[in-house]
């Protein structure tokens, strides 16, 4: 693994590694064992696109690898005023040893990777959402024991989260059932790497039948950052698509529930839901810094 720019590049071995080394790397951190593997390592956070646990999870998880995290704001470079994405690539890859961007369009991610030569990581794109897809995995893990044979609903937007899930629920075993109002599908090229799976994948516009027998349910803001003037319209559109209580009960009594937050209660979710599942939420929020910090070490010192 040269880079974390999309699932679709990962073999299954390769995401359960990452997993894998998630769950050592917590088991670490909770029982105060150092785990130095980056010491020295800088990495280079650029945003574009504002973020609380990105930012959070990104640089405690690179101090407590014992590397340096620098933040790079939006404002603080000439990339998108007027440099060449190249350019910017090609210079922080003197300065840095990894660099980790949340951007809007993912061939910026592309870009990066091709003309730099250091490790890049997809924060998030308009397109995909690894990190956060990984530490679902990892959590959904946790609390079931295993990945394959489990079936995992998405209810709400074929955004990247939708992507995300989709390509990383297959290619470990789940089935994929996803729901989402007409006109707002998953990306193409995830469809038809999904029609490569079968009936292991499902996409429906009746949220019940989505949600049938599932042992997990995931749901996403239904207007993403840079979407807030289709906000009105989207509202229309996704009225339906709640996962409330009442949607639960077509799943199997077990179920758990997933949210990459924020999460905007009395929309895409209730808040009796959230609330009877804010262990599980909480969990897969905190595991984006274990399962990030898995890839920077896949990435930065691959022997470990």
């Amino acid at each position: 693994m040269k880079h974390l720019l999309k699932l679709l590049d990962l073999t299954t071995e390769e995401i359960i590694d990452i997993l894998n080394l998630a769950d050592q790397l917590k088991y670490e951190s909770k029982h105060g064992i150092p785990h130095h593997h980056l010491k020295g390592k800088t990495l280079g956070m650029i945003f574009q696109k504002s973020s609380t646990r990105t930012r959070v999870s990104f640089e405690v998880g690179m101090v407590q690898l014992g590397g340096y995290p620098l933040f790079l704001s939006a404002n603080d470079l000439q990339i998108g005023r007027g440099e060449p994405v190249q350019d910017t690539a090609r210079v922080l890859s003197r300065f840095l040893d990894a660099i980790m961007i949340r951007t809007f369009a993912q061939q910026e991610v592309e870009d990066l990777a091709k003309y730099g030569a250091i490790p890049v990581i997809n924060g998030l794109t308009d397109s995909f959402h690894p990190c956060q897809v990984l530490a679902d995995l990892m959590t959904i893990r946790e609390h079931k024991g295993k990945l394959e044979g489990l079936k995992l609903c998405y209810i709400g937007d074929g955004n990247n989260m939708a992507n995300s899930l989709t390509v990383g629920g297959l290619k470990t075993g789940m089935e994929v059932s996803i729901a989402t109002p007409k006109g707002y599908e998953p990306a193409g090229t995830v469809l038809d790497f999904a029609k490569g799976f079968g009936e292991k994948f499902k996409l429906v516009n009746d949220i019940f039948e989505a949600a049938k027998d599932a042992d997990v349910v995931v749901t996403d803001v239904w207007a993403s950052m840079g979407q807030e003037g289709e906000a009105e319209a989207r509202q229309k559109a996704f009225a339906g698509f709640q996962v409330n209580k009442e949607l639960l009960k077509a799943a199997k009594p077990d179920v758990m529930v997933q949210h990459c937050l924020p999460a905007h209660r009395e929309e895409e979710i209730t808040t009796e839901v959230f609330e009877m599942h804010i262990d599980e939420i909480l969990d897969e929020a905190e595991n984006r810094l274990h399962a990030q910090k898995a890839v920077l070490v896949k990435l930065l010192n691959p022997d470990v």
